[in-house]
Order: structure tokens, then C-alpha cells, then sequence
């Protein structure tokens, strides 16, 4: 092993889980976009602040009988306004925008006519694409900056040691030392940024989970340890912009961007797996460094040796394929981290935790699943875990799934599904009004 090497106050030999890890094997950009700039009505002179949009938006339902489709895709939403402002004086505002008219049935007096400006047309799905594309060059590009990075300076959030170099170090040390975890550091962009918006929340004395208000710090702190709220919420659309995923593919969460490329893989019918044959991937134990070719090696092996079943569990907890992906990365952190996951106590070795789990029969104490039912446990504690691979769906989604096949699937039309989502937009609009 490469001698430690010592970069601001953190050694890089120090052990973290936020560092690529590979269990044994056998031989043979640019900153955020600009607030300053104003952005103009497309039908007038008025113009208002990009933290104004809604405001912006409002008007020109009112004043002007505009709606703009699906506003929160639009990648660049100025960039996007000062186009179209140049094109609506160019050409009559009916070249572009469809027309709805409300209350068609009614009396013509209190019939107005309203126009819809979607993607549905070829020019504004163009440029939507467009500014999406050059947004994500742009947060690759500021990506790739903060990992080379070597002048970040920054105290961390929970105690008084200070980190330069890389943001890793500050990273690594949060996740090792305060058991809280961000993410890998390549998966995060505009981290100072992400730091400042977490470190305000602890100024103001709020939680950084469930963001609860309290007196002092010290009660903070107390709570955030015994509710285990020593996390960000994955739910809380704040964040959203501080990660990659999220800008990989427009209007979409990370969840449904790695469920379609699980379903492409599926989908994948090549059937020349001679380069697997040649180099097998043997399946390493979740407790030691024992390694089968065979699953059912692997899994007689932790049972026999450790008195861990997995295939129990899966029955008795009714686990699906993405909730044992998320348990299996889950025991591998607590074991590389020297720590119990039955009841969180650590230990200086790796063998210490083995010992206690079978003295203190913690080896199959899974039952609080708020644990380790978290997003973040999607991710692979070790790249190289090819007991992932192994794993299948309980028997109960695979009955599902043969009951599902029964379901007839009833295609629309396409302009139906058209009217029916610009009648949508437009009634959440005309709320407002009304």
C-alpha cells in the first residue's frame, strides 16, 4: 500500500467510505446563471427579476392571455423569454402559440380566447433541447473544475477543523468523523454553494432533515444525533441542484433516470458473454474477505459461517430487488466503517465487529429498516460488488408482474392527449384569476 500522504489537516491514507473502494479479487462550468439580468414580458415593456418568474408568468396570463407549458422544464428560462420576445416580433404571436378558447359553449361575451406556447411545436421543443444541452456542458464543465480543484478552504460544519486542497478531504472527513454523508464527491456540483445553503440552516438552528427549529444548538445537535437526522432530506427539492443526475435528463429525478437505463439494459439482446467466461467474477462474503464462484457458495458460506441469512430476510422483510441492493450496500459501509449495524457501536477493527455481531447476535438484528432504506445506499459501497449482481425479486413481484400482463393497454390518441394536457395548464393558470 502507496505510503499516506498529509494535504492541508487530512491524510489521504485516512480511510473513507467516500473513496472509491474494490473488494479483494483474485489474480489473473460555469457558475450558476446570472440573477442580475431582467427579463422582458414577450408582449410588452415590462420586465421583472428572474426570482420574479411567477410574477412575470401571472402577467402575462392576465394582461395578456399567454401561458407558457411545463415553465419549470425550460433549462434557462431568460435565454428562453428573449427568444421568443424576438420571434413574437417578427411574426404574429398565432404562428406559434395554439389558441384555446374558454367557455366555447357559453355566451360570446364572456368567451376568451387564450394562447398556449408548448413544445408540441418543433421550433420550441428545438430550443428546449438546446438550452438543455448547453446547461448540462455547463454544470460538466463546473464539474470538472471543482474535482481538480486544489485551493478549496473551508472550516468543517461540526467541528473547528479546517480542510484545504480538495473538497473531498472535507467531504471524506464530514462522512467518516460526523457519520454524515452529501454523496461521492464527483456526484456534487456548486458544492461551496450546497455548503453555504447547509451551513445557514445550522446558523438559524434547523435541523438539516426535517429542518425543525430549536432554542440552541446544543438541543439541535442532541436531536439530529437521536433521530439520526444527521442527513439532507432526499426529498427536499432544494437540493436538486447541487447533483449531477439531476440535470442529465430535463423534468426527470435521478429514480426514474436509473430505472430507465436498468430497463435498457434489459432490453440489451446481445448474446456474446465470451468475455465473462473468460475472466469469472467471484462474489465476496459480507463479513470477511471468503470468495465463491457460485452464489449458492456465497450464501451457504455467510450462513454456515456468520449465521446470516439473506434469503430470510428477503422473505421476512418482503424485500424487492432495489430494497436488498440498498441493505447489502448498507452492511457493506457499517463493516468497512468498523461498525455495528445492529446496534451503531464501533470498533477499531474489523474483527472486533465480527466478533461482537456473533457474541451480541446482532448478525440478523434488521428490523428497523429507516436505517438503511435510504437513497443513498443505492449507490455501491464497493465498485466491484458482484454479489449485486445476484440478487432477484421476491416472489411476490414476479406474481404481480404476471398479473399485470393480463392488463389490456388502450392507446390514445395523440391529439386528445394534446388538448387534454393544454386544457391542464391552462386551468392551474386561470386559477389565479379566478
Amino acid at each position: 500500500m502507496a505510503a499516506s500522504k498529509t494535504v492541508g489537516n487530512v491524510s489521504e491514507g485516512r480511510d473513507s467510505i467516500l473513496e472509491p473502494l474494490s473488494l479483494p479479487e483474485r489474480p489473473g462550468c460555469t457558475a450558476p446563471p446570472d440573477n442580475s439580468m431582467p427579463v422582458p414580458c414577450l408582449l410588452c415593456t415590462e420586465s421583472c427579476s428572474p426570482a420574479e418568474k411567477e410574477a412575470l408568468l401571472k402577467h402575462m396570463v392576465l394582461e395578456h392571455k399567454l401561458v407558457i407549458s411545463d415553465v419549470k422544464l425550460i433549462a434557462d428560462f431568460q435565454r428562453y423569454i428573449l427568444y421568443w420576445k424576438k420571434r413574437f416580433a417578427e411574426h404574429p404571436i398565432t404562428e406559434f402559440c395554439s389558441v384555446i378558447r374558454t367557455n366555447s359553449e357559453g355566451p360570446v361575451e364572456r368567451q376568451e380566447d387564450y394562447f398556449l406556447l408548448c413544445d408540441v411545436l418543433p421550433e420550441d421543443r428545438v430550443l428546449r433541447e438546446q438550452l438543455q444541452q448547453k446547461r448540462l456542458e455547463a454544470i460538466l464543465e463546473q464539474q470538472q473544475k471543482e474535482r481538480n480543484e486544489t485551493i478549496f478552504h473551508r472550516t468543517c460544519m461540526f467541528c473547528t477543523e479546517e480542510f484545504t486542497g480538495n473538497r473531498s478531504f472535507l467531504l471524506n472527513h464530514m462522512a467518516k468523523e460526523h457519520d454524515f454523508n452529501m454523496g461521492l464527491p464527483d456526484n456534487i456540483v456548486f458544492c461551496e454553494q450546497f455548503l453555504d445553503t447547509l451551513q445557514r440552516k445550522l446558523d438559524n438552528l434547523q435541523c438539516l432533515y426535517c429542518e425543525r427549529t430549536f432554542r440552541d444548538r446544543t438541543t439541535l445537535k442532541d436531536h439530529m444525533r437521536k433521530k439520526q437526522h444527521r442527513r439532507i432530506n432526499a426529498k427536499n427539492q432544494e437540493y436538486d441542484r447541487f447533483y449531477v443526475i439531476n440535470y442529465l435528463e430535463l423534468g426527470k429525478t435521478w429514480e426514474e433516470v436509473q430505472s430507465e437505463d436498468d430497463r435498457e439494459m434489459m432490453e440489451d439482446h446481445d448474446d456474446d458473454w465470451s468475455d465473462w467466461q473468460d475472466h469469472p467474477v467471484c462474489a465476496v462474503c459480507l463479513f470477511c474477505e471468503h470468495q465463491s464462484e457460485t452464489m449458492d457458495r456465497i450464501y451457504s458460506h455467510m450462513e454456515e459461517t456468520h449465521g446470516f441469512d439473506l434469503h430470510k430476510i428477503k422473505a421476512e422483510l418482503g424485500l424487492n430487488f432495489y430494497e436488498q441492493v440498498k441493505l447489502v450496500n448498507f452492511i457493506r459501509r457499517e463493516i468497512h466503517q468498523c461498525q455495528c449495524y445492529g446496534c451503531q457501536d464501533k470498533f477499531s477493527s474489523k474483527t472486533q465487529v465480527l466478533e461482537h455481531l456473533m457474541e451480541a447476535k446482532h448478525v440478523m438484528a434488521l428490523t428497523e429498516k429507516h436505517k438503511w432504506d435510504q437513497p443513498q445506499y443505492y449507490f455501491p459501497t464497493y465498485e466491484n460488488d458482484a454479489l449485486l449482481c445476484a440478487l432477484s425479486d421476491s416472489e411476490s413481484e414476479s406474481e404481480s408482474c404476471e398479473q399485470r400482463k393480463d392488463i389490456p393497454v388502450i392507446a390514445e390518441d395523440i391529439s386528445n392527449l394534446q388538448a387534454l394536457k393544454q386544457k391542464s395548464v391552462l386551468n392551474q393558470l386561470l386559477k389565479g384569476k379566478r
